[in-house]
């Protein structure tokens, strides 16, 4: 069986450079034209791919056009992603709570209900004792929008305990 993928492996090789093959007098193959030896090399279907119309696998997928591209002003918070901004403080004992993030290079900026934060127009839902929530709308694989929460903790150390 093995001497048999040899000399299948040389007509292969042969036919592909399209030099003559010589072949030991019990191993010569059946007589195999040149238009076999291709088939079984090339496939019968050589499309080329065409990716027009097709998302790319390597882009995150995008809900519609940003803000940016829009053309509508965006805010310092608007400007980071959620995870980069800290909670540092919190007034929850008035009539409207306020809070206080800070962003990477150490500005403070005071928010309330309803401010706009993050990348993927997060908006600032609660702000109870201790934490703050944050909903902003997440796609997942298939390009659909769904609204998840994040919640930002003060530390212990800055919680005075």
């Amino acid at each position: 069986m093995m001497r048999h993928t040899g000399w299948v492996a040389a007509v292969v090789a042969a036919g592909m450079l399209g030099a003559p093959v010589a072949f030991a007098e019990g191993d010569a193959p059946a007589a195999t034209s040149e238009l076999e030896t291709a088939r079984a090399v090339a496939p019968i279907d050589d499309a080329p791919y065409d990716s027009t119309g097709r998302r790319d696998p390597f882009k995150p997928p995008s809900v519609g056009v940003s803000r940016q591209q829009r053309g509508e002003p965006t805010t310092p918070l608007q400007r980071y992603d959620v995870g980069q901004l800290k909670l540092v403080a919190i007034i929850y004992d008035t009539h409207e709570p306020r809070a206080v993030l800070e962003d990477e290079a150490g500005l403070g900026y005071i928010v309330k209900r309803g401010t706009l934060v993050g990348l993927n127009d997060g908006e600032i839902r609660a702000i109870e004792r201790g934490k703050l929530v944050i909903e902003e709308q997440a796609v997942d694989y298939y390009g659909e929008s769904h609204p998840s929460e994040i919640v930002l903790e003060l530390r212990a150390a800055e919680r005075g305990k």
